[in-house]
């Protein structure tokens, strides 16, 4: 984004690649993948039991009989437990995989004095101990909530089998029981209990000995998660961040995104000399990094490569989210990894920027009759507020989210006013005539982060829910006005994902297939306001800087996209505790980047 950025012919290009050879974790997590399944129909289906296929189940014990039908659930939901871990190289899978392997080849020939299945567990074993050195990878981050979410998902898919179970028998059913005594019949049998479903013969142990190894599976594997040792999400240390503040006041003016850096929620690894440094977030066995490397472009590749090395000593898949041109030319350079245009980034360059002509004529508009209406705004750096104040904003800006999840991680700072943000700019809204709030006159926040010594780029937006639209389109317009008194020459607003296919989209002549694009995207934008973004940008005639996606596979493309959703507040996976539990000292509160729907509609 400064004077090193290459012309927009030799832009980063996404190179299509041959399908890579499989490698030996993946396959074998695959085929403990199948056995697994397998097992599980042999211990639930009776017709299975007694089929062909049964024998390709036989890896652990699967077979009639109500011990083995419970055996065989059991141990073909630890293998799809340890499938993925076995697939990315965990050495922990690959030591449970190990001891239940032989395991179960003693129980088949002990139980059932079955070859066949010994041989197939010893050929599943041999793979494992013959390539021990490539199951390496250390822990991902963790914490004991898992084994709350294990014990969650665990009942719900206990009940969800234990159903299928109960209900796979009926012509070996007594009378014609109903689905809630189905369901009371698998609650109690999870716990051990007989419940209100009887069986002719065997039926009853079979159904029994299975539900109680899918309760017993459960509470086990809870336990194990609840008492093993925590392996914390790697946080941004004081010395962390002293180090990567003294390389922004160097290299800062390079990328707009560089001080959201300095996120406390994010890790960090720098080059051997110490003069670059890559920052990140692990989601989801994603290693996901956001804006290029910070510190001297030339001691980029040493950070770049000690990102690799973290991403394979833990088997976690590299992504990089929102870098540059010149960014990505690197990163496709160092490491073999390819790029795809993600969409742009509104920059506005402050000494071009007026009021005037008819293409400002909506928002300048907009901004007269809300100053009519008797707002005004300030505009200050935040070392200039009084804590009181600050206090107010911090209160006004949770409180105006609207939700519980915040948004934001590639273009967020996570914090208001912390006194290491001195230069941070804050641009606020208020109206002394209306009616106040429980924040006095306050209506409206922006909030902009350095971008070197005269560049400032915005990390949050929020209003009050009763304050009339358009705050935002006049506090940037504030923000832009002030700008030459803070020193600021040019400002970054917004990211607009896709922004370019949506601009061609709608220009007469394009073609079909773009403008089918288009409409999947307009479509998309009444969840993730990718055109109203757009639209809300484009109104100040900002020059557009693209972003890239680094990715290592286009197989990894539906995971990294899924792990970016989560890392922006999109998709939250986690239990929400409620408010009053929250450590906000333990898990620093991300700002929300994006605007907020109501905003842009009535804009």
């Amino acid at each position: 984004m400064s004077g090193g950025v290459p012309n927009r012919s030799s832009r980063v290009r996404h190179v299509l690649r041959g399908p890579r050879p499989e490698s030996v974790p993946t396959l074998v997590g695959r085929a403990c993948a199948l056995v697994g399944v397998l097992d599980i129909a042999a211990g639930v289906f009776p017709r299975f039991r007694h089929s062909r296929m049964h024998t390709l189940a036989e890896v652990l014990p699967g077979s009639v009989g109500p011990f083995a039908a419970a055996l065989a659930l059991s141990s073909g939901m630890l293998l799809l437990l340890l499938a993925h871990g076995l697939k990315r190289g965990k050495r922990r899978a690959w030591r449970a995989a190990v001891a239940l392997l032989p395991a179960g080849a003693v129980a088949q020939f002990t139980y059932r004095h079955s070859l066949v299945g010994v041989l197939i567990s010893l050929a599943l074993l041999a793979p494992l101990l013959r390539h021990r050195d490539q199951f390496a990878a250390l822990p991902d981050p963790r914490s004991r909530w898992r084994a709350l979410a294990n014990f969650v998902l665990m009942s719900a898919g206990s009940l969800a089998l234990g159903l299928v179970i109960v209900s796979v028998h009926p012509k070996r059913m007594i009378g014609d029981p109903s689905l809630a005594d189905r369901l009371t019949h698998v609650l109690y049998g999870l716990f051990g209990f007989e419940g209100p479903v009887d069986y002719q013969g065997n039926t009853s142990w079979t159904v029994a000995f299975s539900l109680g190894a899918l309760g017993l599976l459960t509470a086990v594997t809870t336990i194990y998660l609840a008492f093993r040792p925590e392996h914390p999400a790697a946080r941004l240390t004081e010395e962390d961040e002293a180090r990567l503040r003294a390389l922004l006041e160097k290299h800062g003016g390079r990328d707009s995104l560089g001080h959201f850096a300095l996120r406390r929620d994010k890790a960090v690894v720098f080059s051997p000399s110490g003069k670059a440094a890559v920052t990140y977030r692990v989601v989801s066995g994603v290693m996901l990094a956001s804006g290029d490397p910070i510190g001297d472009v030339e001691a980029w590749p040493g950070a770049i490569e000690r990102f690799m090395d973290e991403a394979r000593a833990h088997s976690w898949t590299p992504a990089v989210m929102g870098c540059s041109e010149t960014g990505g030319e690197v990163w496709t350079r160092e490491t073999g990894l390819d790029a795809l245009e993600l969409g742009d980034e509104a920059v506005v360059d402050v000494a071009d920027f007026s009021l005037a002509g008819r293409a400002m004529r909506n928002v300048r508009q907009m901004v007269k009759r809300i100053e009519r209406a008797g707002y005004e705004t300030r505009v200050r750096r935040v070392r200039d507020l009084g804590e009181a104040e600050l206090e107010r904003i911090r209160r006004a800006a949770e409180d105006w989210r609207g939700t519980d999840t915040e948004r934001g991680f590639s273009m967020a700072l996570g914090r208001i006013g912390d006194a290491s943000d001195g230069d941070c700019l804050i641009a606020t809204a208020h109206k002394a005539d209306g009616d106040l709030g429980p924040y006095g006159d306050l209506k409206a926040i922006l909030h902009f982060v350095p971008w070197g010594t005269d560049g400032a780029s915005l990390d949050l937006m929020r209003r009050d829910r009763s304050a009339d639209p358009g705050m935002n389109e006049l506090l940037i317009v504030a923000a832009l006005q002030a700008a030459p008194k803070f020193g600021v020459a040019r400002v970054s607003l917004n990211f607009a994902m896709f922004r370019s296919a949506l601009a061609r989209g709608e220009k007469i002549g394009a073609g079909p297939v773009l403008r089918a694009w288009r409409g999947l995207l307009v479509f998309l934008s009444r969840w993730f306001q990718i055109e109203s973004l757009y639209k809300f940008n484009a109104k100040f005639q900002p020059r557009w800087e693209p972003r890239f996606v680094v990715y290592r596979a286009s197989a990894d493309l539906p995971r990294i996209g899924f792990a970016a959703m989560q890392a922006e507040g999109f998709v939250n996976l986690a239990l929400p505790l409620p408010r009053f539990l929250r450590r906000r000292a333990a898990a620093p509160r991300p700002c929300a980047h994006a605007l907020a729907e109501r905003d842009i509609r009535a804009a």
